[in-house]
């Protein structure tokens, strides 16, 4: 726009925009908010942006606007501690929060998606457009894990990572919002994740750039590789759903597919329509309601589905749906509409769920058909029949479904149970086969109320008219209910369709890993394969050392306890410390993992949930001594399927410990009185850490000497001029590091008690920090 061509009110907007974009500059301006000059070092940022980390953190400063601020100091050093991204501030006065993610250009192909970034010219921040994600679709951490996640078994979603800082977040804006309207009105859930503010979440969700688009469907998270257009996001949520979800049904199999009800106990859905293809609604309908009805589709166009058409009198100018229940003759229920909206379909659903009678096949199924009496004016009762699944008890169970057919009360669900299936259930109401009794459930426990309608059940009209008489007395007085008992949870009767599941579960893993490696997504193949390879050969390395170790044990009749086990430096990662009692234990050895670059993932960073390493840190100088003493204080708590041991030698990985205390402290969790500089010289010979790999939190134990020889723990050394080693000094500062760990016992059993502080961290450090200089 040029300003001098322009009268005086259109000069009056051009100045007031190009204020706003000054306004808008000087408010992110990370030098202003630390309160650096643009020629400060690392270190000084460093040492002012700690210092205001404490004086902002939400936790200590109670002020309106602590929040915010501690915001914009951590995105103020994000920028100024990358020395890319300052020199990108610094030349234009802009960073882009691609970088922190990973390199790249969006022209060509990525591993996340790629589109044509072809101008750079729009503004900076702007709330305005991004107001429709943010207000509205915003993601939480916790919000994403208490309601996302279970909701995803109902639903897929579809999250976009994004930021504030980010400009190539803007180019998929248009295409995101079209996208965004269409398929929410479908029912897919929608998210956004801003990094900036929730940075945890996006790590969750592997996440590593912006802009990234991910599908979340039955807890698991796929991400989106292709170009940024609606047709590709729609393919892309569809490939998500489960591909067994819609059958297709013609006149070769309908018989087939509508008298399977009996079978899989769920009604039966079918939608004729005249597009080729299952429409997407309708899957996603389909993967709502899986656990209570199967769907089937037909296609009007094609000749096979004639018979289908003139059978059920379906009109082929707008999509109709039926659903069958008992009865495959006739459909149980019918709409038909040229707009088929979710809400319609919902409802339609909704009011068809269960069959006439269905058969109570797992608790969850009884909860919902029987549910717990909550008011006195909503009563709900359950008249149950037990029966058989053999041909002779066919005239009975056909005659109490036509006896349910014709009930018009509200209140009263029918249901039927095989004895042989349910027999826990049918011993507490001494009830046996051809046996009907009225029940109303009183607590989730399990009690109930109920009565046996007398005379038993064989599908004559005599017993028709006891049960009538029964429920019309039930009417008028509920106390006719004079039986109560406590019921034992239902039999999962689907219980062996486990591993059909599990197979279908497993094609659906090995698919889409193929899938990622045909795209060469090698960045989150990598955990995976290095998993994988971790674990064979860890699992190797066990057989063959206990191999030995067992050949070793049989040619000893009377091993002796040895005071400490020897290591050579390069030997393997497995170092087992045997100690023998006079009462051999049921493991007579602590097995110690070393921590080296090559098991830091498998032992920490994909450390199973609920699992936790305790490190030991040592120097090559103490480690026969520390090792010994480490394996009996935590000898008696290797029964813990959840406790993993290691060690950790400072001498090689100085960095990193340093490295995650600092984190530690950035956090405000742990208060230390040494500045920078007495930070190198602290001795962490004897500090044991565990690790909680998955949740990110550490603990820690420092060693408090309690021997009576040799005097303090620490000072001894420096407090005294240097003299000549003798055997007696040896054998002295070979006590003191004894004794470092006599407190480790008390400390094992506050953590398995949960009562020890929790330091947090925001990440593990990175492989560059554990690797040590050679």
């Amino acid at each position: 726009m040029d300003c001098n061509r322009l009268q005086f009110p259109q000069l009056v907007v051009c100045l007031h925009l190009l204020g706003g974009s000054m306004e808008t500059a000087n408010e992110v301006d990370p030098y202003k908010i630390l309160g650096v000059t643009k020629s400060a070092s690392q270190a000084e940022i460093k040492k002012v942006y700690k210092r205001l980390v404490r004086e902002w953190h939400p936790d200590k400063n109670k002020n309106e606007g602590a929040e915010d601020m501690f915001i914009k100091i951590t995105k103020s050093y994000e920028i100024l501690s990358n020395e890319e991204k300052r020199t990108n501030y610094d030349r234009y006065g802009q960073t882009d929060d691609t970088q922190p993610y990973g390199h790249g250009h969006y022209g060509h192909r990525h591993d996340h998606f790629y589109f044509d970034e072809s101008f750079f010219h729009f503004p900076f921040n702007n709330k305005g457009n991004r107001e429709f994600a943010d207000s509205k679709y915003a993601l939480h951490f916790n919000q994403y894990v208490n309601d996302v996640v279970p909701d995803s078994y109902k639903r897929p979603y579809l999250i976009k990572i994004t930021s504030d800082w980010c400009f190539s977040c803007i180019h998929i804006e248009p295409v995101w919002k079209e996208v965004v309207l269409e398929l929410e009105a479908l029912g897919v859930g929608i998210g956004v994740v801003d990094v900036g503010y929730e940075r945890r979440l996006a790590n969750h969700l592997g996440a590593h750039r912006t802009p990234s688009i991910l599908g979340v469907i039955n807890g698991k998270v796929t991400f989106f590789h292709y170009a940024v257009v609606k047709e590709h996001l729609r393919q892309f949520v569809e490939d998500l759903l489960p591909q067994r979800l819609v059958e297709k049904v013609t006149d070769r199999n309908d018989f087939q597919f509508l008298n399977s009800w009996h079978e899989q106990n769920k009604p039966h859905v079918l939608l004729f329509d005249q597009v080729p293809v299952v429409p997407l609604l309708y899957k996603l309908t389909a993967f709502a309601y899986k656990d209570y009805v199967q769907f089937g589709y037909v296609d009007q166009g094609l000749s096979e589905t004639a018979n289908l058409l003139k059978q059920f009198n379906i009109n082929t100018y707008a999509p109709t749906m039926l659903v069958f229940k008992e009865s495959t003759d006739k459909p149980a229920d019918i709409i038909q509409a040229k707009g088929m909206k979710k809400q319609i379909i919902d409802e339609f659903i909704t009011n068809n769920k269960f069959l006439l009678v269905p058969r109570l096949v797992n608790q969850k199924l009884f909860d919902e058909l029987c549910p717990v009496k909550q008011f006195h004016r909503r009563r709900k009762y359950c008249v149950l029949l037990i029966t058989g699944d053999e041909e002779s008890y066919t005239i009975g169970n056909q005659a109490f479904l036509t006896f349910a057919s014709t009930n018009t009360l509200e209140v009263v669900r029918f249901a039927y149970v095989y004895q042989r299936l349910q027999q826990s259930l049918c011993d507490i109401l001494h009830m046996d086969c051809n046996s009907v009794f009225i029940l109303e459930r009183r607590n989730p426990a399990g009690k109930v109320l109920y009565k046996e309608v007398a005379g038993g059940w064989n599908g004559t009209d005599e017993d028709k008219q006891r049960l009538l008489d029964e429920l019309e007395r039930l009417q008028k007085d509920p106390s006719i209910l004079n039986y109560d008992a406590m019921l034992p949870e239902l039999n999962n009767e689907f219980a062996s369709m486990f591993l059909i599941r599990w197979i279908y579960t497993a094609y659906d893993y090995i698919s889409e890993i193929l899938d990622d490696i045909l795209h060469n997504n090698w960045r989150e193949m990598m955990p995976l394969l290095s998993l994988i390879f971790s674990a064979l050969f860890i699992l190797f390395g066990t057989v063959v050392v206990q191999a030995f170790s067992d050949s070793s044990e049989d040619g000893k009749s009377k091993p002796k306890a040895k005071e400490g086990t020897k290591t050579e430096n390069g030997s393997p990662w497995f170092c087992f410390l045997f100690l023998f009692y006079s009462r051999p234990p049921k493991k007579n050895f602590v097995e110690v993992t070393e921590l080296t670059d090559i098991t830091y993932t498998s032992n920490l960073v994909k450390l199973r949930p609920g699992h936790m390493n305790v490190v030991l840190v040592l120097t090559d100088a103490t480690k026969n001594v520390l090792l010994s003493k480490f394996a009996k204080e935590v000898y008696s708590f290797t029964g813990s399927l959840t406790l993993h041991f290691s060690f950790l030698n400072v001498d090689k990985h100085s960095a990193w410990m340093e490295t995650l205390l600092e984190f530690a402290q950035d956090a405000m969790q742990i208060d230390t009185e040494e500045d920078d500089c007495a930070r190198h010289k602290i001795d962490y010979t004897g500090y044991v850490l565990a690790l909680n790999g998955h949740k990110k939190y550490l603990c820690l134990f420092k060693p408090v000497y309690t021997g009576e020889e040799g005097g303090s723990r620490s000072g001894s050394r420096d407090d005294h001029p240097p003299r000549r080693s003798t055997p007696r000094s040896r054998s002295t500062a070979t006590l003191q590091i004894h004794h470092k760990l006599d407190r480790l016992g008390l400390w094992m059993e506050r953590l398995m008690e949960g009562t020890l502080p929790r330091y947090y961290i925001p990440g593990w450090p990175g492989l560059d920090k554990i690797t040590g200089p050679k």
